[in-house]
């Protein structure tokens, strides 16, 4: 299956971590945008200060999602997939931004709706507060229970829907529920590292994503969801597996450009590389920190990484200027 050879590249490519990072990076991204978010995949790899006022709200969001990520993926070395990782995740997620004052970290305890403006309107209104802990807490125990012999990617294309009409909390239940799908698969092994994220898909396809969910719900079609889900499933797989080969490709083009530096050089370049494959856009300021360089050794790695062609300076200011590492950046916008 694609997502296996996906799988596979996450254990063979050479400092894999340097990479996943940017993967997570475009998730919280693009899993933002689908609830309104306006934060460009750039944007949310500067810092605050870069960012315009009227723009900062939705870069919080954004980087909300990164840090929730990152938690919940750590947290699962230690702990199972739970209610209780979620609930934590979430409330990572909705910290000082819409929907702080919305319960965050805890089940909603009033009713909520989905589409139209009120009850009276709405497209589907979930199950009534009163249930929600029984029924988060029956699919927590399907996530686990070995005696139901349901392939993973199955169970996991029956959970989403669950907990997308379970609907649990006041806010934030779309990310949740698209950030369970590689939880769930890290979880079970199926994933080395979290490496397969669906929202992009979900984006592109946002009308057959709802209308599969909704023929669940209305004429128990489980079937096409599940046809839909591993669809999904498959295109994310292969163009993952497409993006680290275009990865390995330009590394290996980069380093044999490096070839040619002093030893020295060499070394502070290919450290400098390592923080730009995690971060893609930087700042001066950062390269000195990270290297632990003096500012014109800094400005000179850079510039030479300008004259191959790997960066560009994106702000046109001659202070506090922003350099993007454009063909990386690139593979993952597309």
């Amino acid at each position: 299956m694609r997502w296996a050879e996906l799988n596979a590249f996450s254990l063979i490519v050479p400092d894999i971590d340097l990479f996943i990072q940017m993967h997570v990076v475009k998730e919280a991204q693009t899993s933002s945008r689908i609830e309104g978010t306006q934060t460009g995949i750039d944007e949310a790899l500067m810092p605050e200060e870069q960012i315009l006022p009227e723009k900062r709200n939705d870069w919080r969001e954004v980087r909300n999602y990164i840090d929730a990520v990152n938690v919940a993926i750590e947290e699962l070395s230690r702990l199972p997939l739970s209610n209780r990782l979620l609930k934590h995740t979430h409330a990572i997620l909705m910290q000082g931004v819409r929907g702080e004052h919305k319960q965050p970290g805890e089940f909603r305890s009033s009713q909520n709706w989905i589409g139209g403006s009120n009850l009276m309107d709405a497209v589907f209104i979930p199950p009534h507060p009163d249930n929600v802990a029984e029924l988060m807490g029956d699919l927590e125990k399907f996530w686990h229970n070995e005696a139901i012999t349901v392939p993973h990617l199955i169970r996991i294309a029956i959970s989403h829907y669950q907990f997308e009409t379970i609907h649990p909390f006041l806010d934030g239940n779309g990310r949740i529920g698209r950030l369970l799908i590689p939880l769930y698969l890290v979880n079970n092994g199926l994933l080395a590292k979290p490496s397969l994220y669906l929202s992009d898909f979900f984006e592109r396809n946002r009308a057959s994503y709802y209308d599969a969910l909704m023929r669940v719900r209305m004429s128990n079609d489980l079937i096409h969801w599940v046809r839909f889900f591993l669809g999904g499933v498959a295109q994310t797989a292969s163009k993952g597996r497409d993006v680290f080969r275009q990865i390995l490709a330009l590394r290996n083009e980069i380093d044999n450009q490096l070839i040619g530096l002093g030893s020295k050089r060499a070394v502070n370049m290919k450290q400098l590389l390592n923080l730009l494959y995690r971060k893609p856009v930087i700042v001066a300021s950062e390269v000195e920190k990270f290297l632990a360089v003096s500012t014109p050794t800094a400005n000179a790695l850079i510039k030479e990484l300008e004259r191959m062609g790997y960066l560009k300076e994106i702000t046109g200011q001659q202070r506090s200027r922003i350099f993007s590492f454009e063909p990386y950046l690139k593979l993952f916008v597309s």
